[in-house]
């Protein structure tokens, strides 16, 4: 038993209207940490992706609405990476609500917007890549959803893996859009939809906190039999 470590499913308040939302959609309670590790890490993944892409020579040949979707969708699955491995985001998503599997099968749902942009207009109308990867997708989500809680995060692997070598193999694009489809699915079937537990290490405070808890109630255990 680790007595170094603790889960903090603690969710705090947040506020009314747009601010609480925009919160709730990110994972109430981020730490300063987790702002910092997802700002700097989510810029330098960005730039390592958009210097690749640059590299490939690829914006050549694409138009301004498809520079901008690949962009758009770049920014959008490496911020979603690491977002959605927070522990406030952990925290939200995975919250004891019976309607957390509703919010996060329909969360994984609007990213078929995602393939529907890429296909259709970055290559070209390509059916049988979108349908594809709207149907590994799908039975994907519905597989991880409802796998058994122990066995959910090697499910949720297998299921990427699946997904990663069909698009290799199968389902292929231009060398410079290699990076989608791993970072689609990593973002939607692994980080978002395993329920990790949002684990923190344990400080001299919490211990004093413990002590000062167990002291208080063996006092009113204490007063209850006076009584």
């Amino acid at each position: 038993m680790r007595t170094d470590l603790e889960t903090d499913w603690e969710i705090p308040p947040t506020p009314a209207g747009l601010t609480g939302r925009l919160e709730r959609f990110m994972g109430p309670g981020k730490s300063p940490a987790e702002s910092v590790v997802e700002g700097v890490g989510g810029a330098l993944c960005a730039l390592l992706l958009a210097a690749g892409v640059w590299s490939s020579d690829a914006l050549r040949d694409w138009s301004a609405v498809q520079i901008v979707i690949v962009a758009l969708a770049g920014l959008d699955l490496v911020g979603g990476i690491l977002t959605n491995a927070t522990n406030a985001a952990k925290r939200w998503y995975h919250r004891e609500d019976p309607r957390a599997r509703r919010g996060r099968l329909v969360f994984v749902s609007a990213h078929l917007g995602h393939l529907a942009a890429m296909g259709l207009l970055v290559l070209d109308g390509d059916w049988a890549w979108l349908l594809g990867n709207a149907g590994l997708l799908l039975a994907g989500a519905v597989v991880v959803e409802f796998a058994p809680l122990e066995l959910r995060r090697p499910v949720a692997m297998a299921v990427w893996t699946s997904a990663v070598v069909v698009n290799l193999f199968w389902l292929t694009v231009p060398d410079a859009l290699l990076w989608f489809a791993p970072l689609f699915f990593l973002k939607l079937l692994v980080c978002h939809l395993v329920p990790e537990a949002p684990l923190r290490r344990r400080t001299a405070a919490d211990d004093r906190g413990s002590v000062a808890d167990g002291l208080g109630r063996a006092a009113a255990e204490r007063g209850s039999a006076d009584d």
